[in-house]
């Protein structure tokens, strides 16, 4: 069981860290001279994808340049990570990750196809916030403690999803689950699209999404959001307390980010952090990210994100330790 507050300043230590690798090559003077591939490890719909959509047209603007966003979903990430990793560090390829494919997988994961800390180079933050935690109406529950009372009651008589082994939310459920010595199986997701059609016809009765995807099915009374994680409530649901005001001490933000394979140039991935940055800080984009329940975005440099990222590795990794998450 967990005994003390779950926080960035308590789990920082004795993690492996993802270090700034800029190469010192540079791009030649035309870049980018034909389209960019952002990379979305997620299916078309879900939260990453909108995200990683709002981003690419707007970058497409900043840099002359058309940006396709190329869904490649699936292991959690994994496929569309691993994608990037071995793309050619050539400026052209570029993912959008959630945290927890960066944070996450290297700890829980009995195979990576790839060396995160050595195969991909950290270029910009785009968002910050937490997960949601939904159930169908039909539960009756409310917030977090109306769901620990009903599985302490009924201990393995309720299943629960996440959009994948290893995701955010499992990872959240779980840290839940010892925290309280809740007794729950765990039903993985091939994405957030596929739970939350799965929310809304009962075919399961509670879950963690990512922070954007059910926001108009809770608005619709089709979905009751129980709690977020994170810092901070959803611009788009400020009705919803997060979990740690309401009792379970977890603050975790998670991220979006935007990587490179490593050995890209240091130049291009100064310029992509500049203008996705530029970007961020428009008031149409702060706007499109409130609408979709996300936070205004923080505005980092590389050096800066790369520490965010290190940082959260050993958090995130931690927990999975203390929550003894495996996924074989």
């Amino acid at each position: 069981m967990i005994n003390t507050p779950i926080t960035r300043r308590t789990l920082l230590a004795g993690s492996a860290a993802l270090a700034l690798q800029a190469h010192a090559s540079t791009a030649p003077a035309n870049w980018p001279a034909r389209p960019i591939r952002l990379v979305v490890p997620g299916p078309a719909g879900s939260g990453m994808d909108i995200f990683g959509r709002l981003l690419a047209v707007q970058l497409q603007d900043a840099l002359r340049q058309t940006v396709v966003v190329d869904n490649k979903p699936g292991a959690n990430s994994l496929i569309g990570t691993d994608n990037v990793a071995k793309a050619q560090p050539d400026g052209y390829t570029l993912l959008l990750s959630p945290s927890s494919a960066i944070a996450i997988n290297p700890v829980i994961q009995a195979k990576m196809p790839y060396d995160t800390e050595k195969d991909l180079l950290p270029v910009a933050q785009v968002g910050s916030a937490g997960v949601l935690l939904v159930a169908h109406p039909s539960t009756g529950f409310k917030n977090l403690g109306d769901l620990v009372r009903h599985v302490k009651a009924n201990p393995n008589k309720l299943v629960y999803g996440s959009w994948g082994s290893g995701s955010t939310g499992h990872l959240a459920m779980e840290g839940i689950k010892a925290h309280y010595g809740l007794q729950m199986e765990h039903v993985p997701f091939k994405g957030v699209a596929p739970l939350v059609t799965d929310l809304l016809g009962n075919n399961i009765s509670v879950g963690f999404t990512d922070i954007a995807s059910p926001v108009p099915h809770i608005r619709a009374g089709k979905l009751n959001a129980l709690g977020c994680t994170g810092s901070s409530r959803g611009p788009a649901l400020p009705e919803v307390t997060t979990l740690y005001e309401q009792g379970f001490r977890f603050d975790m933000n998670g991220w979006y980010g935007v990587f490179a394979p490593a050995g890209t140039p240091a130049d291009v991935v100064q310029r992509l952090n500049h203008e996705i940055n530029r970007i961020l800080a428009t008031d149409d984009v702060i706007q499109k990210f409130a609408l979709q329940n996300m936070a205004k975005p923080p505005i980092k440099s590389v050096e800066q994100f790369a520490t965010t990222v290190k940082q959260d590795v050993a958090t995130w990794q931690n927990l999975a330790k203390v929550a003894k998450l495996k996924v074989d």
